[in-house]
């Protein structure tokens, strides 16, 4: 049978955590463009989609992990926690990327190179694959 209290509260614990998980993600998106040495918004606006597939990988990399942390931990402090420890290892791996490994890709990305971005959406979609498996042991 059908129990609205137990409900209810399910529901209202999912909209809390819905509610924090989007504003994390929406935290690390303006944190990771701020970091970005070029504008995703404007280019993704004038039609690059390159920037926009790098973006996008960075989301990805970084929701993966706080999905894992959003079913693995026991308190919204505990997965803020590993929300802020997810953005911060994103936007490592960007700046590690993009001014060590590969010196040029901010420039491909500008220039719309497909190659450049997919490059670096897998590798922030792989980081944020092995961030969440990490964080369940």
């Amino acid at each position: 049978m059908f129990d609205w209290f137990i409900f209810q509260q399910g529901a209202i614990a999912f909209l809390i955590a819905f509610a924090m998980a989007g504003a994390f993600t929406l935290a690390f998106k303006l944190v990771y463009q701020w970091v970005t040495p070029y504008h995703e918004h404007t280019l993704i606006r004038q039609g690059n989609t390159a920037a926009a597939i790098a973006l996008g990988g960075a989301l990805i990399g970084y929701v993966l992990p706080l999905a894992s942390a959003l079913s693995h931990t026991v308190s919204l402090m505990e997965c803020a926690a590993w929300a802020l420890l997810a953005g911060v290892i994103q936007i490592i791996v960007f700046v590690t990327i993009s001014r060590m490994a590969f010196r040029n890709l901010v420039v491909r990305i500008e220039a719309g190179e497909i190659a450049a971005a997919v490059y670096l959406a897998s590798i922030s979609i792989c980081v944020g694959l092995l961030n969440a498996a990490c964080m369940t042991s």
